[in-house]
């Protein structure tokens, strides 16, 4: 029986040996260095723009489309395995993926539902905020300063620089402290003389005036 086991236990090994011999350890997808030992549906994930939801989608795209199991490992498909799910990612709408999944409907230069990912996605966004801040609109503004652009509130969060409701007590203080020197400096010394005048000697007596 300890025999068996042995050889057993000895096959499993050359197995999971020939399976990690065969799954590359990374694999570039959209741009982006994704884990091979990764499951396709996880992997998906991996890529910007795309996110639980979607990756869900667009695995059982690839499953019903191409014939590729959602759990298998992202680095044991081929390289035109690999393009045909990139084809599908960029132009998931012609797969199969409903619409209301897209990231970019109704494009202000094509008019046209899309769906973005990766670097393209962060060049449309930035060539977003260029026009709103060109147009001169009020996101735009919202854009350029650095505040928050959807109607948050800026009183409790997001603040930027010097937080002002912290130290608030501290320069309040300051202050207090300020105005009382600068009270001290300002008033007359008093029974003394104005700042500037001349006083009686010292121990000599002022001179008569002739009036009793």
């Amino acid at each position: 029986m300890s025999e068996e086991k042995q050889e057993k236990q000895e096959k499993q090994i050359k197995s999971r040996n020939e399976i990690t011999s065969s799954v590359s350890s990374i694999v570039r997808l959209v741009g982006k260095d994704i884990n091979g030992a990764l499951s396709i549906e996880r992997a998906l994930d991996q890529v910007k723009g795309i996110g639980s939801n979607m990756a869900h989608a667009l695995s059982y795209e690839i499953e019903s489309k191409l014939g590729i199991k959602r759990s298998q490992s992202l680095g044991s498909l081929t390289e035109e395995q690999i393009t045909s799910i990139e084809h599908i990612i960029k132009e998931p709408a012609s797969a199969g993926v409903p619409s209301y999944l897209l990231n970019r409907n109704k494009d202000m230069d094509t008019g046209k539902g899309l769906y973005l990912s990766g670097n393209d996605l962060i060049f449309a966004v930035r060539q977003d905020v260029n026009r709103d801040v060109n147009a001169r609109t009020w996101r735009g503004f919202r854009h350029q300063y650095g505040q928050r652009v959807r109607g948050q509130h800026t009183r409790s969060t997001g603040r930027t620089g010097v937080t002002v409701g912290v130290t608030k007590k501290a320069v309040k203080e300051a202050q207090a402290a300020a105005l009382q020197k600068d009270n001290a400096k300002g008033a007359a010394p008093a029974g003394g003389a104005a700042k500037g005048g001349k006083g009686p000697a010292p121990g000599k007596a002022a001179a008569p005036t002739g009036k009793k």
